[in-house]
């Protein structure tokens, strides 16, 4: 795939499990808005995300989102990423949270969160499956069971 962009969710929980560099396997760019960069430095996220948001890697793409209209009812970082998202016409949006990723869907936008970006991964043999989700249940990530269980069984189906 071409273009990703990314929210805080999916971004911090793939740097927890050492994970963040499937992003540029899985698609040819990744974008983040300035609002998402923003965030883990003025939140208390964890030393290894604020690390590497402060130094991220040359393949990250950050953009601004001044002139684009924002969707009110979420915060910054997921009402920029759906912005980004329609205005740069990108292939996937990643997002974990409830509501923007159903007002994404609203919109016509291809979303998917970390458990779908995983289950990406592990569909083209990046990951061992199993063993991310062990990873990000280290995280405080909040993961849908029913989902969780099925990705599970498809993948020990697959080994």
């Amino acid at each position: 795939m071409r273009l990703v962009i990314a929210d805080t969710g999916p971004i911090n929980y793939l740097i927890l499990i050492g994970h963040i560099g499937l992003l540029p396997r899985l698609f040819e760019r990744v974008a983040l808005p300035v609002a998402v960069h923003a965030e883990p430095a003025d939140s208390l996220a964890p030393v290894e995300v604020r690390r590497w948001m402060a130094a991220p890697p040359a393949w990250l793409e950050i953009h601004g989102t001044a002139n684009l209209s924002l969707v009110a009812g979420l915060d910054d970082g997921e009402a920029a990423a759906i912005a980004l998202a329609e205005s740069l016409g990108a292939e996937m949006l990643l997002i974990d949270e409830r509501d923007g990723y159903r007002i994404a869907r609203q919109k016509g936008l291809r979303v998917t969160g970390t458990l779908g970006l995983l289950d990406l991964a592990a569909d083209r043999g990046l990951i061992d499956f199993a063993h991310a989700i062990h990873a990000l249940e280290r995280t405080t990530f909040r993961r849908p069971h029913a989902l969780l269980n099925e990705l599970l069984r498809k993948h020990q189906m697959n080994h």
